[in-house]
């Protein structure tokens, strides 16, 4: 039986480190990782660290790649693409179809399963414009994990929190278990 692939979407919240613990224990778990960061993600964690973690090198962009299609080649190899932390940014740009870096265009061209972990300040969160967003893309098929509630990096305690890394990994375990019992 094939390795599962997952394409792994690092948006630039703080949240991001716990982005490093998810795609560990995906590799643990035997699950082949390809991260993508957005220029935001880079400036919270380094692209460094998802290599070490992953053993592959990370995307960052659609031009500076070895690779020919870069905005659809690892969409075609995934089985599942977890955006993970999912910025108020991200869920916009998926919502409405912009494609204007390489995450974002990888949303476009991926034709499985997408499952964000939203991140962001509850003030964001409850805004009427990132709840739209979200509605859109779930009608359009995608899946939600979280936010959670609890303290947020500003401070403040409300929803918005990503959920914690064993969560994500447990349910892309789930996801990818069923999709691949077909």
């Amino acid at each position: 039986m094939k390795q599962l692939e997952i394409l792994f979407g690092v948006s630039g919240g703080i949240a991001a480190y716990k982005s490093a613990m998810v795609v560990s224990r995906l590799v643990q778990q035997g699950l082949g990782v390809t991260v993508v960061m957005t220029a935001a993600a880079t400036e919270l964690i380094a692209p460094k660290t998802f290599e070490a973690l992953s053993g592959r090198s990370v995307q960052t962009s659609i031009f500076h790649t070895d690779l020919i299609h870069a905005h659809i080649e690892p969409a075609r190899d995934a089985d599942l693409f977890c955006i993970a932390p999912a910025t108020a940014n991200i869920l916009a740009k998926a919502a409405h179809g912009i494609a204007d870096d390489l995450l974002s265009t990888l949303i476009l061209s991926f034709e499985g399963t997408l499952l964000f972990a939203p991140a962001m300040n509850t003030a964001m969160w409850n805004k009427p414009s990132v709840q739209r967003n979200v509605r859109q893309l779930v009608e359009d098929g995608a899946l939600m994990i979280g936010p959670a509630s609890g303290r947020l990096s500003c401070g403040e305690t409300g929803v918005g929190r990503m959920v914690e890394p064993e969560q994500i990994v447990a349910e892309i375990i789930r996801l990818t278990a069923s999709s691949n019992s077909h």
